[in-house]
C-alpha cells in the first residue's frame, strides 16, 4: 500500500515509517521539521518538508504519489505548553487535521489512521480505561485531539466511503530494537528519557514529583507501551480498515507501573544509582491511569511484545548511549 505519514520525522512517526517499509509498504513522509529530525526519516521513504496548513500542496502531493492511506502523527504534544499557548495547539493539531482532511477529500483518499491520545479521557475515576470511558479532556492538548475525533466522526457520516481509526495512546516508551531510531524531544520531558539522560550525566538529578498519592508506593502509576508495539498496532489497524469503518482503540499493555518502579528499573538497566530528588505533586497528575486494550487484541489479534519495564527501557538505553545528544543537527 502507498502510505503518507504525517510527522514522519518525529519519535513515533519515524518508527512507524521504518516498520511500514519493513512490512513492504511504500511510504511518503511529510514533516515541517519544527520538532522532527530529518535524520530520523528512513532512507527508502520519500520525504517532503511541508506544513499541514498548506492544503493545496498536500492535495497535489496525495494525487501525485497515488497515496492510498494516511497515518496522521503530526501534532504538538506538550500538555504544559498547550495550557500556555492553546491557540497554537488548536491551530496546529485541530486546524491542521481539517486541512489534511480537505486535501484528502480533494485527492479522493478515503483511509486515515489517526494518532490520538489517552488525554481525551481526562482524569477518569475508574480503571482500567476502556474505549467507552467518557471523554472529558482537562487541557487544550487533550481537547485539540478530541476535536479531531469529532471532526472525523462528522466527516465519516457525510462520506460513507471514508474510513478511519482513532488510536488512543498511553505512555509511549523505548526505541527501535536495532538501535537505529530513538527518542529526541527538545525539551525532553518524558520520564524514561529523563532518567536515562541523568544516568548518562547529562542532567544533574531526576526529580520525582509526588510521593503521597493513594498508590502502593505513593507515586503515580501509568501504562507504558513500547513504540514498536504501538507502530505494529497502526499497521494492523490500517490493513484492517474497510470503507465506512469508524474504529477506536486504546493502545497500552493493560497494566500500570509506578514512577518509583520505573526509576528502579532504569537503575538496574543502566547499572547507575540515578541521582534522585523528591518534589511536590504536579497539578493535574491523576494517581493512576492505565488502559484496557482488550478491544484491539480481540478484534485484530494485536499483542504487545514488550510488557515488562526492563526490556523496554533497555532499548531506549541502547539509543541514548549511542546518541547522548540525540540526532545530529
Amino acid at each position: 500500500m502507498k502510505v503518507l505519514v504525517t510527522g514522519g520525522a518525529g519519535y513515533i512517526g519515524s518508527h512507524a515509517v521504518k516498520q511500514l517499509i519493513e512490512a513492504g509498504h511504500q511510504v511518503v513522509v511529510i514533516d515541517n521539521l519544527i520538532r522532527g529530525h530529518r535524520q530520523a526519516v528512513h532512507p527508502e521513504a520519500l520525504f517532503y518538508q511541508m506544513d499541514l496548513a498548506d492544503t493545496q500542496a498536500l492535495a497535489d502531493l496525495l494525487r501525485q504519489e497515488g497515496v492510498q492511506c494516511v497515518m496522521h502523527f503530526a501534532a504538538l504534544a506538550y500538555v504544559g505548553e498547550s495550557v500556555q499557548h492553546p491557540l497554537t495547539y488548536y491551530r496546529n493539531n485541530t486546524a491542521g487535521a481539517v486541512s489534511l482532511l480537505e486535501a484528502m477529500q480533494q485527492a479522493g483518499v478515503k483511509r486515515l489512521v489517526f494518532s490520538s491520545t489517552c488525554a481525551t479521557y481526562g482524569e477518569p475515576k475508574q480503571m482500567p480505561i476502556t474505549e467507552t470511558t467518557p471523554q472529558r479532556p482537562v487541557n487544550p492538548y487533550g481537547w485539540s485531539k478530541w476535536c479531531v475525533e469529532q471532526i472525523l466522526r462528522d466527516y465519516a457520516a457525510a462520506d460513507g466511503e471514508f474510513a478511519f481509526a482513532s488510536l488512543r495512546y498511553f505512555n509511549v516508551a523505548g526505541a527501535a530494537a536495532d538501535g537505529t531510531l530513538g527518542e529526541d524531544h527538545r525539551p525532553e520531558t518524558h520520564l524514561i528519557p529523563s532518567l536515562l539522560l541523568t544516568a548518562l550525566g547529562r542532567r544533574e538529578k531526576f526529580v520525582l514529583f509526588g510521593t503521597d498519592y493513594p498508590t502502593p508506593d505513593g507515586t503515580c502509576i501509568r501504562d507504558y507501551i513500547h513504540v514498536e508495539d504501538l507502530c505494529q498496532a497502526h499497521i494492523q489497524v490500517m490493513e484492517a480498515l474497510r470503507p465506512g469503518d469508524q474504529r477506536y482503540y486504546n493502545l497500552g499493555i493493560g497494566r500500570g507501573y509506578s514512577v518509583r518502579e520505573v526509576y528502579e528499573a532504569a537503575c538496574r538497566v543502566t547499572g547507575v544509582r540515578i541521582p534522585l530528588e523528591y518534589g511536590p505533586r504536579r497539578p493535574g497528575d491523576p494517581p493512576v491511569l492505565y488502559a484496557d486494550a482488550t478491544k484491539i487484541r480481540t478484534e485484530l489479534g494485536w499483542q504487545p511484545r514488550y510488557t515488562e519495564l526492563e526490556p523496554m527501557i533497555a532499548t531506549a538505553w541502547q539509543w541514548f548511549q549511542n546518541h547522548p545528544e540525540g540526532y545530529p543537527e
